[in-house]
């Protein structure tokens, strides 16, 4: 492990700030707009960066992780917005398989298809999955991370007894707010979890450049006519907690 130099990616400034204090001596350097922190973590080589929002943000960041700070994985982190109604907010998704739901160049392939690629997902590998699920698990059995969190901003998010749960995310350059946008994306891809704007893509990069990734996502609202959530305090109060804990367990 001690080998290893993991890039760690959030899409929000909240989501990784904390995930930035962690690091043991600090080094900055800025690069195309963005701060890239590189230090150590238990030991363990680590870069942190904002990467901003969406696919194209998302895919210039990784890159520049592996070309410039030479990464060996990618751990991603931050919020997504329900889609299959047994996830509540505050649960944990850890992606097994990621597809961009707004790739369609029907009729020259079929849709979700990747060009040049011919794949229509990208799937996280198997042992690295058992290993992040055996990290978070008693995490989230054990009430660790529910513990880090105030109880008036549980109860203000209706926060309960969080769950963790591996399966299919999709991601796209779409906010979705509505319950007709849920709808849709569930009828064409029906295992979906959840959604967000960057998993993906990092993903792919992640593909073409054969590093191991790991997108993990808290869920902050359930991407209807309801997802007005105050994201900010989401982020600062719980999500970014959330990611403390979880790197920090995952680095240890």
């Amino acid at each position: 492990m001690t080998n290893k130099i993991i890039g760690i990616m959030g899409a929000m400034p909240q989501e990784i700030e904390g995930v930035t204090a962690l690091l043991e001596n600090p080094v900055r350097k800025i690069i195309g707009m963005r701060t890239y922190t590189t230090g150590t973590i238990n030991g363990i080589n680590a870069v942190v960066v904002f990467s901003r929002w969406g696919k194209v943000a998302a895919s210039a960041t990784v890159v520049t992780l592996i070309h410039v700070f030479n990464i060996t994985d990618l751990i991603f982190t931050g919020v997504a917005g329900a889609i299959d109604p047994t996830l509540n907010i505050g649960d944990i998704v850890i992606a097994k398989r990621l597809y961009q739901h707004d790739m369609d160049a029907r009729p020259l392939m079929q849709q979700f298809e990747i060009p040049l690629l011919g794949k229509t997902f990208f799937e996280c590998d198997t042992d690295e999955l058992e290993k992040v699920k055996n990290t978070i698990s008693p995490l989230v059995v054990n009430n660790m991370l529910k513990n880090n969190i105030d109880a008036a901003i549980l109860a203000e998010f209706n926060i309960t007894t969080p769950n963790l749960h591996i399966g299919d995310i999709a991601s796209g350059d779409q906010f979705f707010a509505t319950n007709e946008q849920k709808l849709n994306l569930h009828n064409k891809l029906p295992t979906i979890l959840c959604v967000e704007m960057e998993g993906a893509a990092v993903a792919q990069v992640c593909f073409e450049h054969k590093i191991p990734f790991i997108i993990i996502r808290t869920i902050s609202d359930t991407a209807d006519e309801q997802s007005h959530v105050d994201f900010p305090k989401f982020i600062e109060k719980v999500s970014s907690k959330y990611s403390v804990c979880i790197i920090e367990h995952l680095l240890s």
